[in-house]
């Protein structure tokens, strides 16, 4: 099985190649390789490398910078994502993409299901949403939420940073979701695509935190492991005290049935997955 994995360096596209399977033959490429917004280039290599499955793990994820590029977030989380499926149905090639909890307003007050209605609240969320219209009834489409991994940057890694710094950390805490650790969403994309399941689904790892309840846990986890020397006072603040360019859904829970349904059981808790992250950059040093 031939596998082609787009936005490789990034922290899904690591993961991806961590988890996949052994028989799993794989190409790799990020933005320096391959310019998805280049129609033409993207035709070109996946007719060359004529893959069976196409990942794309790219994305533009400046979540407040994309109030002011737009543009720019559109061409890359929106037409570049028909040109990549437009390239996999070409050789006959099943297409995975990844979008986002910010494709819901965050007014619900329950967990979204993947057929809930649409209504982004900032031009990310925006730019998402056209991708997810241009993948294509024939893909994979799995929107997740508060992606984090060992490596790249991220609101656990900030919260390390910044608990080891500073002696009192401030956080939101009146927007809900769910973490989840980007090597279980790699391998949970990994499953389902080898099953042939297509459509949109969700995939986050069980419960639901606040960013101050993710930030006391984060503490919590990295000084039992001895990452933390000391412990930041953590102090929970609304919204409105830490303004941002783009409006972030209050509330976007995933629900996920249908994807427990097709891996056969729930995801693990965020906490555990936590756990996880923490124990492997203690042993990275």
């Amino acid at each position: 099985m031939k596998a082609l994995i787009v936005g490789a360096k990034g922290q899904l596209g690591r993961g991806l190649q961590a988890t996949a399977p052994a028989d799993a033959m794989l190409t790799c490429v990020d933005v320096d390789e391959l310019d998805i917004t280049q129609p033409e280039a993207v035709q070109a290599f996946v007719a060359r490398e004529r893959p069976d499955l196409l990942f794309n793990a790219a994305a533009y994820t400046a979540v407040d910078k994309a109030e002011q590029e737009e543009e720019l977030a559109l061409a890359i989380n929106g037409t570049a994502v028909g040109t990549l499926a437009d390239a996999a149905r070409a050789v006959g090639a099943r297409f995975v993409h990844v979008s986002t909890d910010f494709v819901f307003d965050g007014l619900a007050g329950v967990p979204y299901r993947p057929d809930a209605p649409t209504a982004p609240l900032s031009a990310y969320g925006r730019t998402k949403l056209v991708g997810e219209e241009l993948a294509g009834p024939n893909a994979l489409i799995v929107r997740t939420a508060w992606v984090y991994a060992p490596t790249g940057g991220n609101f656990v890694r900030t919260m390390l940073r910044l608990m080891g710094e500073r002696p009192e950390v401030r956080v939101v805490a009146d927007q809900i979701g769910t973490p989840t650790y980007a090597p279980g969403l790699a391998s949970a994309l990994w499953t389902m695509a080898r099953a042939g399941i297509t459509g949109l689904h969700h995939y986050t790892d069980s419960g639901a935190a606040s960013w101050y309840d993710f930030a006391v846990a984060i503490q919590e986890e990295a000084l039992a492991a001895g990452l933390l020397g000391q412990e930041a006072r953590i102090v929970p603040i609304p919204s409105s005290d830490y303004p941002t360019p783009a409006t972030r859904p209050h509330y976007s829970v995933l629900d996920k049935a249908s994807t427990f349904a097709a891996l056969g059981g729930p995801t693990p808790h965020w906490r555990a997955n936590l756990r996880v992250m923490i124990a492997a950059i203690k042993s990275e040093g």
